[in-house]
């Protein structure tokens, strides 16, 4: 018997590779925290060095946002964030701004326990509508228990 075992993170991640917004060219993106090693267009950019992602630089809750140059229209958010190192709650927001509007909404709020070696990925694809979309915004707690891991994120991507 043939077989082969299927990564169904990368499959939801390729599948959209061909309609992923072009964000270096669209948007500047703004964050509270990076570290060298692990720069926040690893995340972001189909053909960055996509194995290591974003990690900040210091414990605690981080905010990720992206700023359209002109407002937009997304329809999926495709989120990966990996954490092979310790057992840790997460949280998740991520909350849009409609152009001509103040007050970002919030699209969803996601909690996930990572336990490794077991549990190691979370990944999460959101089927939305986001008509005039100026600004994405992803606050993430990396331990809502209050430990001391930094925020990762392997991959952001809209379409």
């Amino acid at each position: 018997m043939r077989k082969s075992m299927i990564n169904p993170a990368e499959e939801i991640i390729s599948s959209f590779d061909d309609k992923y917004l072009d964000l270096e060219q669209l948007a500047q993106v703004e964050f509270t925290s990076e570290s060298i090693d692990h720069p926040i267009e690893s995340a972001l950019l189909p053909n960055a060095d996509s194995n290591s992602g974003w990690k900040a630089e210091s414990a605690g809750e981080q905010t990720i946002r992206i700023v359209f140059d002109d407002p937009c229209t997304v329809e999926h958010i495709v989120i990966l964030i990996e954490e092979h190192d310790r057992s840790r709650s997460q949280e998740f927001v991520i909350l849009w701004l409609m152009d001509s509007e103040t007050v970002y909404r919030e699209i969803v709020r996601q909690q996930f326990h990572f336990s490794p070696p077991d549990t190691t990925n979370q990944i999460e694809h959101y089927e939305v509508v986001l008509t005039q979309l100026k600004a994405l915004e992803l606050r993430i707690i990396p331990d809502i228990c209050g430990g001391e891991a930094c925020a990762t994120l392997k991959q952001l991507r809209l379409a």
